[in-house]
């Protein structure tokens, strides 16, 4: 523990920079307040003519708004009538997914040995779409976080719709309101690990399916490569929150408040108390009701004013969605707490202290296959920071990623939020259709960090997509992300001794109180009672006070008298919404502010006083070495430089002659593809991992020792019939016309011609600028 006069310097300056963090964060909010106000103002225009218009006209002009108001009022109650109708008939009915495809269940995992309530469904095509059975299958596993499943798939443009078009079969993992009797998170990972196989079997001829996981669903995808590294093909996690510590801090606006709910809150306690009031079973609505905080404005006005200012047109957009925003799935305890405590809190996912059904630690260095990471710097539930981080705490390095022969790639949104990520129809056709059409491109990629690069391009009278892609140093993304250098997150090392400490506490002086006086039926009123399902069957034909509510709508579409938006008081009306959306976003601003501050302020201390030196006694087993030859790894690939055969030569002439450029392009991944394919009998046979294996290996070699790499090729092939056949597939790809369509520079074609020398003999030894070494950037 730290001396008392360094313990209090230390809280002194963690004060003075919280109070000047705060400072700013108000003065931007009230900035951002300002301006929205202004510029609503200025574009309410001039209404000084309703001042100076007869007496006539302006009860004209009052009147007709007056009965428009009226008449949008009505049909507003009646769209909150229906939503609570549609409410009660999907509780009734179960729940069922909202998919927007028709469907057959292949798998009901509450079959299973150890029951689940998750089951496999296979997308059945719409008419006109035709599926090659061969191609690779699409598994898409949807987030458990209080809604129901179905988002991937909820209209035509979506994760479901573009993978159907582009011709692949899909499957999708969806999961019912109530959890099984004593099920665990563990046992659902076993279950989707069964799913994955019974796929496998229904497209024996096809590649291993891609699995595609929605927020809750990246970890969930992730955890089932970990641990069945064998059976999977790429992983896609879309707003995964993998690192739930991460987030940015002191960049100017606070915009990750969710990473500071768990501190707050004490921990992991209130969702145990909250499983035990609920019977055994968390209410999922406790999380919907977490997600719509974040929110005020459009919580509390924006998405209702919207429906009441285009009364006309805008419930059946509404209605939609609402038919999975009131969809509400329970938890056991079991789950909750293990999801509270191994991720939320306790962050352990990617520390590998998270052991499986089988007992071993899920380590995602396991993961043989490329991670696609897809996150938005919009996204304030899971900002880019928790999607990337895990990459960092799990390689350190980039030169590790490639020692594994991993292929991981980030692609970056610039605006849009969480669930646009999953729903947005702009996004499912431009992001979502682009992994899809280039994930067996991404897998020809050499290990390495990318960074995937879309680009609209007009053509043809229409926009076209060009992908490309950029290798990226993992030292260089996470410094970018982390202005701080993460030092904030050690604050949350102090919330997770502080939430065992509670849990503990809970578990020894309440928890047998509450689950003693707790019932089936007193936990389902309690569930009836919660407000946001209140607020949904309070208003529907359950309330014999608005019986009047459907024959007056009627009365109203049939006689409606609606004034343009560009009437005066209908822009009054839209500039005093504003206000109003702006005040409660002023609001949040203040509140987020003030508790990040509380937070910094409790646990920056709790961290300074206690947990200092734990701290920087583990950072220092973790730190690297400052010369990246002394990494584990790098010296285990050069003392291999002599070793291999055949396929390690291959492997290190393509390292060797990789172009230093800053983009990829895509049609250049594609053709290499094609060439490859036509010299198929004079490449190695290898498996895919076993490809990116031996390539990530030799890409060390090449980048510490490009010189000892090249006068050590012969040694890999001392076998002349293996050096005969080298050369012949380098002669071959020379005189091959294509190959000056991949562009080679001047300095790639002069490393070509020596190591045709190297290997025939006839080299003068001596060393082109060309094969300097590489600083690994490219």
């Amino acid at each position: 523990m730290k001396k008392p006069a360094e313990t209090l310097s230390t809280s002194r300056d963690i004060a003075m920079k919280i109070a000047g963090v705060f400072t700013h964060r108000y003065d931007v909010a009230q900035q951002k307040y300002r301006d929205r106000v202004q510029k609503t103002v200025t574009g309410l225009g001039d209404l000084s003519a309703l001042a100076t218009t007869t007496p006539w006209q302006a009860w004209q002009t009052w009147g007709s708004y007056a009965v428009d108001a009226v008449q949008r009022s009505i049909l507003f109650w009646d769209t909150l009538r229906q939503r609570g109708n549609v409410f009660r008939e999907r509780e009734r009915a179960g729940l069922p997914p909202v998919l927007h495809f028709e469907y057959e269940t292949v798998m009901d995992g509450r079959t299973l040995d150890r029951p689940v309530n998750y089951a496999l469904l296979r997308i059945i095509p719409p008419q006109g779409v035709l599926v090659d059975a061969s191609r690779r299958p699409y598994l898409i596993i949807d987030p458990r976080a209080g809604h129901g499943p179905g988002i991937g798939g909820f209209k035509d443009d979506s994760q479901v719709g573009v993978a159907l078009r582009a011709g692949h079969p899909v499957y999708f993992v969806i999961f019912f309101p109530d959890p099984e009797p004593g099920q665990t998170l563990l046992d659902v990972c076993e279950a989707e690990a069964a799913f994955v196989r019974r796929v496998r079997e229904l497209h024996p001829d096809s590649l291993k399916p891609a699995i595609v996981g929605n927020c809750q669903g990246g970890w969930a995808a992730m955890m089932l490569a970990a641990a069945n590294p064998e059976d999977t093909g790429p992983i896609v996690i879309n707003g995964s929150p993998m690192s739930y510590w991460g987030g940015a801090w002191q960049d100017g606006e606070g915009d990750n408040p969710m990473r500071y709910a768990g501190g707050m809150l004490g921990g992991t306690w209130l969702a145990s108390l909250a499983a035990d009031l609920g019977a055994g079973k968390f209410d999922g609505a406790w999380l919907v009701q977490n997600f719509e905080s974040l929110n005020l404005a459009n919580t509390f006005w924006d998405k209702y004013y919207h429906v009441y200012a285009n009364a006309d047109t805008e419930p059946p957009r509404f209605l939609d969605f609402e038919r999975w925003w009131g969809g509400f799935y329970l938890m056991n305890r079991e789950e909750i707490e293990w999801i509270t405590s191994n991720l939320f809190v306790g962050n352990r996912l990617w520390s590998g202290a998270v052991r499986s059904k089988q007992n071993e630690f899920f380590d995602l260095r396991a993961i043989k296959t490329p991670i696609i990471l897809f996150a938005s710097m919009g996204d304030n539930i899971t900002p880019p920071q928790q999607a990337f981080n895990w990459v960092a705490d799990v390689y350190g390095s980039t030169d590790e990623i490639k020692a594994r022969g991993q292929v991981i790639v980030g692609l970056l949104h610039k605006d849009i939020g969480h669930l646009g990520i999953f729903v947005s129809g702009r996004v499912a056709k431009k992001e979502h259709a682009q992994i899809v059409s280039v994930l067996k491109t991404i897998e020809l990629l050499p290990p390495g960090l990318y960074g995937m690069k879309i680009e609209e391009v007009k053509r043809n009278g229409g926009v076209e997509y060009e992908v490309g892609f950029e290798e990226k140093r993992l030292e260089e993304i996470t410094a970018r992300l982390n202005p701080t250098k993460r030092g904030d997150e050690r604050a949350f090392e102090a919330v997770s001794a502080i939430s065992d400490f509670n849990q503990r506490a809970y578990e020894l002086f309440l928890q047998p109180l509450i689950q003693a006086t707790m019932d089936n039926s007193t936990a389902e009123l309690m569930r009836t009672l919660h407000p946001l399902r209140v607020q949904r069957w309070a208003v529907s034909d359950l309330n014999p006070w608005l019986w009047w509510l459907t024959p007056a709508a009627a009365a109203v579409k049939a006689q409606r008298q609606a004034v343009g938006k560009e009437q005066p008081l209908r822009r009054a009306e839209k500039a005093y919404s504003e206000v109003i959306s702006a005040s409660l976003d002023f609001c949040r601003d203040l509140r987020d502010a003030l508790s990040e501050a509380a937070f910094f302020q409790t646990y920056g201390n709790l961290f300074n006083v206690y947990l200092t030196e734990r701290h920087e006694r583990q950072a220092q087993a973790r730190q690297l070495p400052a010369d990246p030859r002394e990494l584990p790894f790098v010296k285990q690939a050069l003392a291999a430089i002599r070793e291999g055969g055949y396929p390690e030569a291959i492997a290190r002439i393509g390292a060797l002659l990789t172009p230093g450029e800053d983009r990829i392009p895509l049609a250049r991944i594609e053709l290499k593809a094609e060439m490859a394919a036509d010299y198929e009998s004079l490449l190695p046979a290898l498996s895919a991992e076993e490809r990116r294996r031996i390539r990530g290996e030799q890409e060390i070699i090449a980048e510490f020792e490009p010189e000892l790499a090249l006068q050590t090729l012969p040694a890999l092939v001392s076998d002349p019939a293996d050096r005969a056949r080298l050369l012949t597939f380098l002669a071959q790809i020379v005189a091959d016309k294509r190959f000056m369509r991949v562009q080679p520079t001047r300095e790639q074609l002069q490393t070509l011609d020596r190591i045709r020398e190297i290997l025939t003999g006839t080299g003068t030894g001596s060393r082109p600028d060309a094969t300097a070494r590489r600083t690994g950037t490219q």
